[in-house]
C-alpha cells in the first residue's frame, strides 16, 4: 500500500484532487486507518485513475465519468456518449471559428480607420413579435412616416391600450432604392386587435439578427448601414430577409437632423 502523498507523486495528480475523487466515489482508497484517518492507495488503482483522466480530457464531466465507470454502461452507450460529445465539440469549434472571423473583421476595421469603429455589430436572437402595420410602395424613405401615422391613428380609434411605443420600419427591397420603395410601418402589440382598412395584424418571425445601434440623426443612418453591411460580408454571413429599423427614441414631430435619436438596424442573417 502507498500513502496518499506518494501515490500523488506517482500518478502526478494532486492530493486535493485525489480526495475529491474519493468524495465523488470515483477513486476510493484501498484502506483508511481508523485511528489516524490516513488514506492508503495501491499501484493497482493507476489504470482506473488513468481512465478517469482520459475521460476528463475528452470533456466529460465528473458526474458523467461516475456513470461510465460505476454504472457498468454498455459499449454502445459509451459510443453514444462519445458521439454526443463529438457533436458538442464540433458546435463549439464552429462557434469559436465564427468568433474568430468577427475578431478579424474588427481588426480590419480598426486597421482601415486607424481608430475604434463607431458602430459595434452583434449577433442576437429576436423573438417573434405580434404587430399591426401597413405596407406600401413609397416615394422615399421618409414617406414611411405617413404609414406610422396611419397605424397609430387606427389603433387610437380602436381604443387599444396594448400597444408598444416603439415603431419599426421593415424594408423589403433587395437593393438600395431612392424611390418606389417597398416598405412597411409596424407597431408591436401586447395583444391582438381587429384588422381594419389597410392595417393588417401579423407576426414578425423570429430571426437571427446582425444588429447595430445608431445614435444620431436619420440623415446619418447611412453610416451605420455601411458599417453593418461591411461587417456581415467580412464575418462570413449572408442576408436572408428584409431588414428592420427599430426607432427606439425620437421626438414628435420627427426631425430628420435631430442628433438625439436612437435607432437599431437589424438584418436577418445566417452563416455562409
Amino acid at each position: 500500500m502507498i500513502k496518499i502523498g506518494d501515490f500523488s507523486k506517482l500518478s502526478q495528480v494532486s492530493i486535493k484532487t485525489l480526495r475529491y475523487y474519493d468524495e465523488m466515489d470515483l477513486l476510493k482508497p484501498i484502506e483508511v486507518d481508523r485511528s489516524t484517518g490516513y488514506r492508503y492507495d495501491s499501484a493497482s488503482q493507476l489504470p482506473r485513475l488513468h481512465r478517469i483522466l482520459a475521460l476528463k480530457d475528452l470533456g466529460f464531466s465528473l458526474e458523467q465519468i461516475v456513470q461510465v465507470l460505476n454504472a457498468g454502461i454498455s459499449p454502445e452507450q459509451l459510443r453514444g456518449m462519445l458521439r454526443l460529445k463529438r457533436a458538442e465539440l464540433q458546435q463549439y469549434l464552429s462557434a469559436e471559428q465564427a468568433r474568430l472571423q468577427r475578431v478579424e473583421a474588427r481588426l480590419n476595421d480598426i486597421t482601415m480607420e486607424e481608430t475604434m469603429p463607431d458602430f459595434a455589430v452583434v449577433i442576437k436572437q429576436v423573438e417573434p413579435q405580434l404587430v399591426a402595420g401597413v405596407r406600401d410602395i413609397l416615394p422615399s424613405l421618409q414617406a414611411v412616416g405617413r404609414l406610422f401615422d396611419e397605424v397609430y391613428g387606427y389603433l387610437a380609434r380602436c381604443g387599444s391600450s396594448g400597444v408598444a411605443a416603439v415603431g419599426t420600419a421593415v424594408w423589403y427591397d433587395d437593393e438600395c432604392k431612392a424611390s418606389d420603395i417597398d416598405g412597411a410601418a409596424v407597431v408591436a402589440l401586447k395583444q391582438s386587435v381587429p384588422e381594419g382598412g389597410r392595417v393588417k395584424v401579423h407576426e414578425l418571425p423570429a430571426c437571427t439578427m446582425a444588429s447595430v445601434f445608431h445614435n444620431g440623426s436619420y440623415n446619418t443612418l447611412s453610416q451605420a448601414y455601411k458599417a453593418i453591411l461591411r461587417w456581415i460580408e467580412t464575418s462570413g454571413y449572408k442576408i436572408v430577409g428584409p431588414n428592420r429599423e427599430v426607432y427606439l427614441y425620437c421626438t414628435q414631430p420627427v426631425c430628420q437632423d435631430d442628433d438625439s435619436y436612437v435607432t437599431e438596424i437589424q438584418f436577418p442573417v445566417e452563416k455562409i
